[in-house]
């Protein structure tokens, strides 16, 4: 009951808020806070009972399960459960949450319940997809993830709000429709080769699918979670949602919501259809390498700082492609690596940026500058996570990409040598952010308003997770190990053909986006 237990704590906590919030603002934040931090704390209790090492099995892979009938004529059934990978992620949902909640303690004043609703029934969608084994059932929460989201932006936003919310919006639903026809898909074809209908993940897992509608259903699970990772050329709508969404927001869709794209990839599309996704690998890894690089070169160009960590997701995230698809244990090792590692720097990155909008009414990095004096507590957090951001050893990025490299060398040199490159990219726009904005001269006299002691507790925790990922790895790709040898051993035991991903054709491709994303640049300032 532990895992439904999750859900509904989450639920029940926004529902309290909500109700809470019409009397106390203070009431509805302390109800949110509170129902985070018993999920956080049923997590580690999963963690001391289970282990991180040996708790699952190949034979066994779920640490836990709740099963239970739910629309029993269709074959729909509430089934929950999770294994090294999903409480990985659950775990980095319920801390990001708390998080969330905290970053946004003073900076939303109106609609203070219904905001923290719309918040945690964001993040029950979200362990919802690290839970759902029913596919009908993971859909309907990757929809439960939508929906709040939407307005968490359109309401609680910045000045072009509605736009972005809609924007994001039709590029999620798109790729979620994608999605819902390869599951529907599946679940007939499965239902009429075996005489049973059932959404089930392990009866869905050996459908016998015919050779063309294979490729088609496993391009439909690919365009339908890349669209949320996202990928070039379908990430616009990343960088407009993360400018106009408030802090919590912004924290929730890259620490989370992007993870979501990754983990639908690594769930579903990869085991469902082995064969068709070692097809389209070279595609996948050159798509990947790509948007490391698009996303640094369009990070570097901007003028705002919260546009320009949103663009290094699409460059971090590109690291993630790149090493689910190398079929690689190390490739994959690290793709899970960068998740985590992804989701504490760049949503700590979110939190100063807020922070900075909060004290100051301004992102504009050329109408900051010269901070630090005024906020040495502000500056030092920052510079801590910028480090991480551009892979700095012994901080939680520098492994993962690092193994993504690894694994992506012994499948394609090219890519990894091109890949590579991301790092130096990453290293200028990460000191050009803290240059612009807390060195050089001061541009006007500030009042001090440094962190304090809430926001350094929250800080203080994200930078302790990102430094003991950096330097103790191992019990996460302890935990990890068993989802990752299963995907090896799947990729294994199909006659994959040869990834041409070191032909010339790649290197162009790679080539003509690092121009194209150079001439966008000078067009996607602001």
């Amino acid at each position: 009951m532990i895992l439904l237990w999750l859900f509904i704590i989450t639920v029940g906590g926004g529902i309290a808020a909500w109700i809470v919030g019409w009397w106390s603002s203070t009431a509805a934040r302390w109800a949110s806070l509170i129902s985070l931090c018993v999920d956080f704390a049923l997590l580690v209790f999963v963690w001391v009972a289970y282990g991180t090492a040996g708790g699952s099995t190949s034979d066994q892979p779920w640490l836990l399960q709740f099963d239970y009938p739910w629309i029993a004529p269709l074959g729909i059934r509430f089934h929950l459960a999770v294994d090294g990978l999903s409480l990985l992620l659950l775990t980095l949902t319920a801390f990001l949450g708390i998080a969330a909640v905290s970053a946004s303690w003073t900076e939303i004043q109106e609609r203070v319940g219904a905001f923290h609703l719309t918040l945690l029934l964001t993040l029950a969608g979200v362990m919802g997809v690290f839970m759902a084994l029913d596919l009908f059932l993971f859909y309907f929460f990757w929809e439960l993830m939508l929906v709040p989201m939407y307005f968490l932006i359109s309401i609680w936003g910045h000045e072009n709000r509605v736009w972005a919310a809609v924007k994001f919006f039709l590029f999620t639903q798109a790729g979620g429709l994608l999605i819902f026809v390869a599951i529907v898909a599946l679940y007939f074809i499965q239902g009429r080769n075996t005489g049973v209908y059932s959404f089930a993940y392990r009866h869905l897992l050996g459908a016998a699918v015919p050779e063309p509608l294979a490729f088609w259903l496993m391009l439909f699970f690919f365009l339908g979670f890349t669209v949320k990772l996202p990928i070039v050329p379908l990430h616009t709508w990343l960088p407009d949602a993360h400018t106009e969404a408030p802090t919590a927001g912004s924290v929730v869709l890259a620490g989370l919501l992007l993870k979501t794209g990754a983990y639908g990839l690594l769930r579903f599309t990869l085991p469902l259809f082995p064969k068709e996704s070692a097809e389209l690998a070279g595609a996948a890894m050159t798509l990947g390498t790509i948007g490391v690089l698009y996303g640094a070169f369009l990070a570097f160009a901007q003028s705002d700082a919260k546009r320009l960590v949103a663009y290094t997701s699409i460059s971090h995230l590109g690291f993630a492609l790149l090493g689910i698809y190398t079929g690689t244990r190390l490739g994959l090792q690290g793709a899970i690596v960068i998740l985590l590692a992804h989701g504490l720097s760049t949503g700590g990155l979110f939190i100063v940026v807020g922070a900075l909008q909060e004290r100051l009414h301004t992102r504009r990095m050329d109408e900051l500058g010269g901070l630090w004096s005024s906020m040495p507590r502000l500056g030092g957090v920052a510079m801590v996570l910028a480090l991480a951001s551009l892979g700095l050893p012994g901080l939680a990025n520098f492994v993962g990409e690092f193994l993504v490299l690894t694994g992506a060398f012994a499948v394609s040199r090219s890519l990894a040598v091109i890949a590579s490159i991301g790092f130096i990219l990453s290293l200028i726009y990460s000191l050009w952010l803290i240059y612009r904005v807390f060195q050089g001269p001061e541009r006007e006299s500030r009042p001090n308003v440094d962190l304090g002691a809430r926001e350094m507790a929250v800080f203080g925790a994200i930078i302790a997770g990102i430094v003991w990922l950096g330097v103790c790895p191992q019990p996460v790709l302890r935990a990890a190990g068993p989802a990752v040898e299963s995907l090896v051993n799947r990729e294994a035991g199909v006659e994959s053909p040869p990834r041409s991903t070191e032909t010339n054709t790649a290197a162009r491709w790679v080539g003509r986006a690092v121009v194209s994303s150079s001439l966008e640049a000078m067009h996607d300032s602001r």
